[in-house]
């Protein structure tokens, strides 16, 4: 054995301590450039047999976890090669250094997580199941894959759903009439990238007097740990996202539209109110997905998941829209085609002031130039709001909050470096936007209810019942 290659697998000897890439399974070393489990190490390699031609039996969104993984084989070999496994991949030995420091970096961050403090006894030997890790892209640099390698939309531009809430992907959440629920698996069940809100945290107060809550100093720095969460939230939120940045700024290049905006301008009022749920409730089903890979999301009840998910749904959605906002034009991404906040112009006042201020609303926030990490990390601050009313678990909320907070300060510290107004920062603009937010939220709800009682016999899609329901104000 070459001592190079030697030398790595003695010093990554408990690597097995990352689960597996692709399954959340416990893994046993690094296969085909990716690390995973011996499952999914076996399944990739059958899968290069020139006689495999899986086929997916549903919308080609499969969830591929530790329980579901053997359901769709198509959608699991597409998770493989979207993570990088290929036959061509480079072996661990032949790392960089910043790669296998990364690993390291990983190796130590996992095996943090299993530290508990005195007088507590773990409810697991092995992490548990995860659908995204924190360092998925490890390989990402050196590895070119195998000409059987397919590409795959859902890594670069979200899932792809139908609209068809009966056939929503069965990865957490399933829609009934009566409530939102989360199929959890286990009761368990923690990502690979949780923070322990039982762990001994050690408050640290930042320049701003506010207090976060970080992992207490170990063989990890504080930044390491910024760093990967920060990863991990990019990650969600990138595989959710229904647009890539190159897709959002090759629609901004095309000729406006006058056409389609005629259209919208012309459109019957309750058509348009539908058209805009529609958009509204697939962005939200994108959101669903990002809030459970956001770390310790899916440790915190069902009651309360369902309760902040309820209470932040449209706040993240404007989010997401300063991601399709022109600024200098002042339009808006909508489908695929530039729109004016005139194309949806109503003779409700009411109506016509949510349209304004939401428009407002993600063009100022566009105009921070947030980099999409940046958002990913704001998003999940505005998912997890410690002081949403009726949460029962807010001490744990409390903490992961801070801890995106933590990171998002960071990171802004990086790119944001001068003041905006006098000695106004970023965070500063973003921590106060949190009340306009709600606001902006509050006056969707009373629109919408308003609307909704002037056309009772509108039928808006079943998860925008669900989220936006009169009953809940």
């Amino acid at each position: 054995m070459n001592s190079s290659v030697a030398h790595w697998k003695l010093r990554f000897a408990q690597i097995e301590i990352i689960p597996c890439k692709v399954c959340g399974d416990k893994s046993s070393g690094v296969h085909y450039g990716v690390i995973t489990c011996e499952g999914c190490k076996g399944f990739f390699r059958r899968s290069q047999s020139s006689v495999v031609n899986y086929q997916c039996p549903r919308q080609k969104n499969c969830v591929v976890d530790r329980v579901n993984r053997n359901r769709c084989q198509y959608c699991r070999l597409q998770k493989c090669l979207a993570l990088g496994m290929s036959r061509d991949a480079v072996k661990f030995g032949r790392m960089s250094k910043k790669q296998r420091e990364k690993v390291e970096d990983e190796v130590r961050f996992h095996r943090a997580q299993l530290v508990r403090p005195q007088g507590t006894t773990p409810s697991h030997s092995t992490p548990q199941p995860t659908e995204t890790s924190p360092d998925s892209s490890v390989f990402d640099h050196q590895q070119q894959p195998s000409s059987s390698n397919q590409h795959v939309s859902y890594i670069n531009s979200g899932y792809n759903y139908n609209g068809d809430l009966n056939t929503f992907p069965a990865n957490g959440y399933t829609y009934t009439p009566q409530a939102i629920q989360f199929d959890l698996g286990s009761t368990d069940f923690v990502d690979s990238t949780t923070f322990d809100p039982q762990q001994q945290l050690e408050p640290i107060a930042d320049a701003n007097s506010l207090l976060i809550t970080v992992v207490p100093p170990g063989p990890m720095t504080t930044n390491s740990h910024l760093e990967l969460l920060t990863k991990t939230l990019t990650e969600a939120h990138t595989r959710t996202c229904l647009y890539t940045s190159e897709q959002v700024a090759e629609v901004f290049r095309k000729p406006t539209d006058v056409t389609s905006i005629l259209v919208y301008k012309s459109m019957d009022h309750e058509q348009l109110w539908l058209d805009c749920a529609q958009k509204l409730t697939n962005i939200i089903q994108q959101l669903i997905e990002f809030a459970k890979m956001v770390p310790g999301f899916m440790k915190l009840s069902q009651d309360d998941q369902i309760l902040l998910l309820k209470a932040s749904s449209f706040e993240m959605s404007v989010l997401r829209m300063s991601r399709y906002v022109d600024t200098h034009s002042g339009y808006v991404m909508y489908g695929e085609v530039m729109m004016p906040s005139e194309a949806f112009t109503t003779a409700d006042t009411s109506e016509m002031k949510l349209v304004n201020n939401t428009f407002e609303m993600a063009k100022s926030i566009a105009e921070l130039k947030l980099t999409e990490s940046e958002l990913a990390l704001y998003s999940a601050s505005v998912l997890l709001q410690p002081d949403r009313p009726g949460l029962k678990n807010i001490l744990d909320v409390q903490t992961l909050n801070q801890a995106i907070l933590k990171a998002l300060k960071y990171e802004l510290d990086q790119t944001h470096k001068l003041p905006y107004k006098g000695d106004v920062r970023a965070f500063d603009i973003l921590m106060g936007k949190l009340v306009d937010l709600r606001d902006l939220s509050s006056l969707h709800m009373e629109t919408l209810a308003k609307f909704r009682c002037s056309a009772p016999h509108l039928e808006f899609p079943a998860l925008h019942k669900e989220l936006f329901s009169i009953e809940s104000m």
